[in-house]
């Protein structure tokens, strides 16, 4: 089957395309983050919709409560006000200004806004590319590193804005829009592979089965990941005795333990997606090669990465276990993917070596 490179030539403009209003997006989003705004308080930042009305504001680190009964104006306005999420608006009005407790309007996130429409465009045009793509090869879009990089990406991007409607998580679209602009930056350029049609190897049933899973896993330990680096600079900010200036900001996400939670469930759920991508893996191989199982680099890579995320999951139900000692679990385990994913394919010689480099 031929490949038509002006689909392809598309693709690749696409590409060009979202990483330049990734930049813009995260410029925005780096404002929102860095610069001056109300505290998230954690029950309407991260969907806890369930806590009494009266019970507003009642969480609060011993810091912080020091730093109000200080006569601190900043974060006395802010625990006073006690509102909704960043750049929400509590109550039926929400288009009006909510206000400290000295009638100071508190301006909406205006910047949050516009960074999310930024990466709700990028992302639509990021889609584009990898629909192009397929559509230029006639195939599905994950048969080599840079595919399966672009395709992974893309499912990220969709996967945080879809979780905006449920959450709160605006706080992470600095992290979100810089990780996808490196990542796209290193398709086109490290990872580039030209269109082209699959190896033999790859051409079977299996890889509908086995990959997509594998990506989908990726999306959600990649977002469990990000929540825990907000999570353990929060926990940090929360107890330092006297953070400089520059960490303020961090004042303003959602309690620490709320972004844990959060970050746990996301990676069980990519535990057990996992799980199946390994079992997968093992079935494909006996099917390609006759054996389950050959201590292949990459066979022994994603096993790696199982028993990694199976000891975080063990410590966080394990007493004993600090969040934050869980929390550099998680992102070991982060980081045993991106090395299974870039240095195993590039650097080991294997049988799967599908890189296309």
């Amino acid at each position: 089957m031929d490949v038509n490179v002006e689909l392809a030539e598309w693709s690749n403009l696409m590409i060009y395309s979202a990483m330049a209003v990734y930049t813009i997006a995260l410029i925005f989003s780096a404002i929102d983050l860095f610069g001056r705004g109300e505290r998230a308080p954690v029950q309407t930042a991260l969907g806890a919709a369930s806590r009494p009305a009266g019970a507003k504001g009642a969480v609060r680190t011993s810091r912080q409560r020091a730093l109000v009964t200080a006569g601190g104006p900043d974060d006395a306005a802010e625990d006073a006000d006690g509102g909704g999420a960043p750049g929400e608006d509590s109550g039926d009005g929400a288009d009006e200004p909510r206000r400290t407790a000295g009638g100071k309007a508190v301006p909406p996130r205006r910047m949050a806004r516009i960074g999310t429409a930024l990466i709700a465009i990028a992302v639509v045009l990021h889609v584009a590319a990898v629909v192009l793509r397929t559509a230029s090869v006639q195939r599905v879009p994950w048969g080599n590193m840079m595919e399966y990089a672009l395709t992974a990406t893309a499912l990220i991007g969709v996967a945080y804005l879809v979780s905006l409607f449920f959450r709160d998580l605006r706080f992470m679209g600095t992290f979100v829009s810089g990780a996808l602009l490196i990542a796209l930056g290193l398709c086109i350029t490290v990872l580039y592979t030209p269109a082209a049609q699959l190896i033999p190897a790859l051409d079977t049933y299996w890889i509908l089965i086995h990959v997509p899973v594998a990506i989908f896993s990726t999306v959600l330990l990649y977002l469990s990941a990000g929540l825990t680096l907000f999570q353990l600079a929060k926990q940090w900010y929360d107890g330092a005795e006297s953070p400089r200036k520059v960490f303020r900001f961090l004042r303003r996400l959602p309690e620490a333990d709320s972004i844990e939670r959060l970050a746990y469930r996301v990676a069980g759920l990519g535990f057990v997606t996992w799980t199946f991508t390994l079992i997968a893996g093992a079935v494909w191989a006996e099917f390609a090669w006759g054996r389950y199982w050959g201590w292949d680099t990459k066979e022994v890579w994603t096993f790696v990465v199982w028993v990694i995320y199976a000891a975080y999951l063990h410590a966080r139900a394990t007493r004993g276990w600090t969040t934050t000692a869980i929390g550099v679990l998680n992102l070991m385990g982060f980081l045993s993917v991106l090395f299974n994913f870039y240095v195993v394919n590039v650097f080991f010689t294997g049988l799967h070596s599908y890189s296309g480099l």
